[in-house]
């Protein structure tokens, strides 16, 4: 979820301190006599509707992950460093059981699940993300972006919601001009006030924080006077319309599901968060994700 700018000066605080036809009718022809027996009726055989395949798959063969640092496991396993074998959606660690381990099994997922979100990436980087996906044609593209369009330098630089919502249709699209069929499984952007209140209560965790770890909200972790509270009620209501706008453009697409908030819903504590930045998932937190996408994924909904 942090700019890739940050990482040097979080090195430097380790060192001080240490992230988806009309059927046709058979009448009898011409002027061939109806079949023995036969009404007016029996001259026609009942239409019958087309098969259509489902609009979704609880059971995809092939499964590709775009978005950022979330699900590529950033701070899960070491520091400053990616660890996708942690990932909630592609990782193959037994700890986490994985999206893809869920839905495939170890061993084919180690084949049919490709990983392409980027540690920083904003919902600007989206649709190339998704080309890539796209280029394989996965049964389930996994989404979780945003978190970064509101963790920025000041409340003034987050994402408009308008922005957002072109960047994501757009993502979208890029992923419809290839892989049509494709389901989409959108996570929530998690919610960073309860990021806030709960690594607060780490010291090491504020001093990490101090480095530049999402200044909008994170900034002054222990002030609580009304300019710091205005700011983070201003980060979570942008969040709160980010998760308006993934919800609405999803809804457009019968391939695509939306978690319904799950994701920002839950109530992590200490235990999910990375000791080694008190942000990012732990390994337990991506298996905590990894539950609510299964669940998601796999749930019969109207």
């Amino acid at each position: 979820m942090r700019k890739r700018r940050h990482h040097s000066r979080a090195v430097l605080a380790v060192v001080t301190t240490a992230v988806l036809g009309a059927a046709g009718c058979d009448a009898v022809g011409g002027n061939e006599s109806a079949p023995s027996g036969s009404g007016t009726e029996a001259q026609r055989a009942k239409p019958s509707p087309t098969p259509t395949a489902p609009a979704w798959d609880s059971s995809p063969s092939s499964l590709a992950a775009v978005g950022d640092s979330i699900t590529r496991g950033f701070d899960a396993c070491s520091l400053l460093q990616d660890c996708p074998e942690a990932s909630w959606a592609t990782g193959s660690r037994a700890e986490v059981d994985s999206l893809a381990v869920r839905l495939l099994g170890s061993a084919k997922a180690a084949s049919h699940s490709w990983n392409y979100a980027v540690s920083g990436a904003r919902m600007s980087d989206l649709a190339g993300q998704m080309a890539q996906a796209a280029a394989k044609r996965p049964g389930l593209v996994t989404v979780m972006a945003g978190a970064n369009d509101a963790c920025r330098d000041s409340t003034s630089l987050m994402t408009s919601v308008a922005d957002f919502r072109a960047q994501f249709e757009d993502a979208m699209s890029t992923l419809r001009d290839t892989a049509p069929k494709a389901q989409v499984y959108v996570a929530s952007v998690p919610n960073l006030k309860r990021l806030w209140s709960e690594g607060r209560t780490n010291p090491m965790g504020k001093q990490v924080w101090k480095l530049g770890i999402c200044p909008s909200m994170l900034g002054d972790a222990d002030a609580v006077d009304a300019a710091a509270t205005e700011r983070r009620d201003t980060v979570q209501d942008r969040v709160e319309a980010y998760n308006k706008v993934l919800e609405e453009v999803c809804a457009k697409d019968e391939r695509c599901r939306f978690d319904g908030g799950a994701v920002y819903e839950f109530r992590f504590g200490t235990e999910q968060l990375s000791h080694v930045d008190w942000f990012h998932p732990s390994v337990n937190g991506q298996a905590r994700l990894a539950e609510i996408a299964y669940r998601e994924v796999t749930a019969e909904k109207a």
